[in-house]
């Protein structure tokens, strides 16, 4: 009898741990997110070459996951044939060496508060070009279709307030990083250059995501696929960057923020990342992670005025409220239908 009271016992805490210890670890991803953004910008602003970092990022994070794959899915890699090598090529080319470096360099010309918002937005896009490609139907006649529109529109209003109206700014702090103004005012003025980048890299996320599905089917192993994306991913960046720039100090490292944003992208925003990410996955299902994406948006607006000194404006609060909004009716909407 008492055996039986304690095994209780021992189910409610670990149910009960579980309730705190999957959105602590998914709060604690966005934070990841929100970190990797802020310590890129302020590295791409001091000047470190974008595939550079592509390049090294990428290589690092292969390096971290290449573990998980020899523990969780040993001998696995003997199981990849050319069919397999080609679509792992294909998924680093669309899923990291477009998208990330489009990305980056929309970075370098937004504030990280604005350019935040395109990672966010790529569900979204991705269920536009399912529309357009009939992988998904509309379906206007159900209460979670007509949401998902609403979601959309929302999404990309608040995104349109953000870019077009200001409003007042807020002084609420003094920044941490007080060099980051000049860039900021530089960065204002190519801010339609750098949206059309952010939009394309958008689109190639979303492209990805369609194409993983198929990735999967082709080489079902989730550790080495993503460790050979990773690798391959980083070749391609390598290989770009050098035709791009062949002087040896834009591939120079030293102790300074430059490694601390490589080693900071590839250990924790790839490997740590994933990791929780296919935990919570295993744990409450693949809804379960996107719905914690709207947070890095809050996160990046506070940490980046804090940090690096980003105009926090009422154009920007009011966007973002909307943006958030917009998210979650998406994200719900996709959960019921």
């Amino acid at each position: 009898m008492d055996m039986a009271v304690d095994t209780t016992a021992q189910r409610k805490a670990g149910a009960a741990a579980l309730q705190w210890k999957a959105p602590a670890a998914m709060v604690l991803v966005q934070l990841i997110v929100t970190g990797m953004v802020l310590l890129s910008k302020v590295a791409i602003g001091d000047g470190m070459f974008i595939f550079a970092l592509l390049a090294y990022r990428s290589f690092l994070g292969a390096a971290f996951i290449l573990p998980f794959a020899l523990i969780f899915e040993s001998g696995k890699w003997k199981e990849m044939d050319w069919l397999a090598c080609g679509w792992i090529s294909f998924n680093a080319f669309i899923g990291y060496a477009v998208p990330m470096s489009l990305y980056y360099y929309g970075l370098r010309d937004t504030a990280p508060s604005y350019a935040i918002i395109f990672l966010n937005i790529t569900p979204l896009i991705t269920f536009i070009l399912s529309l357009v490609f009939r992988m998904e139907s509309l379906q206007l006649r159900t209460m979670a279709g007509s949401l998902k529109i609403v979601g959309v529109l929302l999404s990309v209003g608040g995104t349109m307030l953000i870019s077009l109206y200001k409003g007042k700014t807020l002084h609420l702090w003094n920044p941490i990083l007080h060099h980051h103004k000049d860039e900021q005012l530089e960065a204002a003025s190519h801010q339609l250059r750098g949206t059309i980048i952010l939009v394309g890299s958008s689109f190639a996320f979303a492209c990805w995501y369609l194409i993983q599905s198929k990735v999967l089917k082709v080489y079902p192993y989730k550790y080495w696929s993503s460790m050979a994306t990773c690798l391959v991913g980083g070749l391609q960046t390598a290989l770009v960057g050098i035709i791009l720039r062949q002087d040896r100090r834009a591939w120079k490292l030293g102790w300074d923020l430059q490694l601390v944003t490589i080693v900071y992208s590839g250990v924790l925003s790839t490997a740590g990342r994933y990791s929780l990410n296919s935990w919570a996955v295993a744990k409450h299902g693949p809804a379960y992670p996107p719905t914690f994406n709207p947070l890095s948006l809050v996160f990046t607006v506070v940490l980046g005025s804090i940090m690096i000194g980003d105009d926090m404006t009422v154009g920007s609060l009011l966007g973002a409220t909307i943006v958030i909004a917009g998210l979650y009716i998406y994200l719900w909407a996709k959960s019921k239908s």
